[in-house]
């Protein structure tokens, strides 16, 4: 266990990292987030074109922006690193933010390095590492795109799969023996709690899972593993499964893995059982919450948190891998 406030680390991007991590500044934690850089849609899509080798900024951007600080200042460069340029030039539609994390990372040399600066101008709350400091790219087996339903065809990047009208069976990466990023390994290695979702499951979640060196991190570590699962099954993406279903495919992508708690959202299980019965599975506890903003498929921050507290204090009075 770790000295000092307790260490966590959270796997994931876009929507889901940023409402993790709005939770998680809440409490009197040591954050550090790792996120997906296998984004090729909208700004972050162009630029990778434009700028060869970069690592796409926008999941990072939202990372960042979320552990800002609350006050003034820290609203106003939230505000700014999220304001995307208007017109109809060659900046219209980029976020500042994305462009300012392009440009450190030409000056500094280093993504890791851009990301600490920002974290400073932003007055971050924690750490946002990319899982990787090249771009990735994500590769998935889709059945019911023609005639013949059992036909597997490959799709290639994170928009692609994401809005595939099949359904996706599993995912790999392109670059099968891209290095995972160091300091984010060291993270890994020194968290008390691990948190993986929730997020887009192929596009933003399982990719961590998909990286040998991260995935040997996040099996070897001492951290308490928590899954947190969505609150809705996403279209396109995961369009029919089940919360159970999103357990199974987990663990099919992570042979191995053990995981110690699956906290879900009460009103989103239909069969608590069957959720249950396949957090055992995986070695889990499974915690059944109100997390959400009532009505809606949004995590509410503030629920959020009470339950992720409730996790911690759990993890921290366990041995370490219990």
């Amino acid at each position: 266990m770790s000295a000092g406030r307790p260490k966590v680390v959270t796997l994931g991007g876009g929507h889901g990292l940023h409402a993790m991590l709005s939770a998680l500044v809440r409490l009197d934690v040591d954050i550090t987030a790792i996120v997906t850089v296998a984004d090729d849609g909208g700004s972050s899509g162009r630029l990778r074109l434009e700028v060869p080798g970069i690592v796409p900024p926008g999941d990072l951007r939202m990372a960042l922006t979320a552990l800002s600080q609350p006050d003034e200042t820290g609203r106003l460069w939230s505000s700014t690193f999220q304001h995307r340029f208007r017109g109809e030039g060659a900046l219209a539609g980029h976020p500042v933010g994305n462009i300012v994390l392009v440009g450190l990372t030409q000056v500094l040399g280093d993504p890791v390095a851009a990301l600490d600066a920002a974290g400073t101008i932003l007055g971050a709350r924690g750490r946002v590492l990319p899982m990787a400091c090249e771009p990735l790219d994500i590769v998935a087996e889709v059945d019911g795109l023609d005639e013949d339903p059992t036909a597997i065809r490959r799709i290639r990047g994170q928009v692609a799969v994401a809005t595939t009208p099949g359904r996706v069976r599993s995912v790999t990466l392109a670059q099968r023996h891209a290095r995972a990023c160091p300091q984010a390994l060291d993270a890994i290695a020194a968290a008390d709690l691990l948190t993986v979702g929730p997020g887009s499951w192929f596009t933003s979640v399982l990719p961590h899972l998909l990286l040998p060196e991260m995935a040997d991190a996040i099996k070897a570590g001492d951290a308490h593993r928590l899954v947190v699962l969505n609150l809705a099954a996403q279209v396109g993406e995961t369009e029919g499964f089940s919360p159970e279903q999103h357990l199974d495919v987990l663990s099919a992508h992570a042979p191995g893995l053990r995981v110690d708690s699956v906290l879900a959202d009460r009103a989103s299980v239909a069969l608590p059982q069957r959720l249950a019965s396949a957090a055992a599975r995986l070695g889990a506890r499974l915690d059944l919450d109100d997390v959400a903003v009532p009505g809606t498929a949004r995590h509410d921050p503030t629920r959020l948190s009470v339950s992720l507290a409730r996790v911690l204090t759990r993890a921290l009075g366990a041995e370490p891998g219990e």
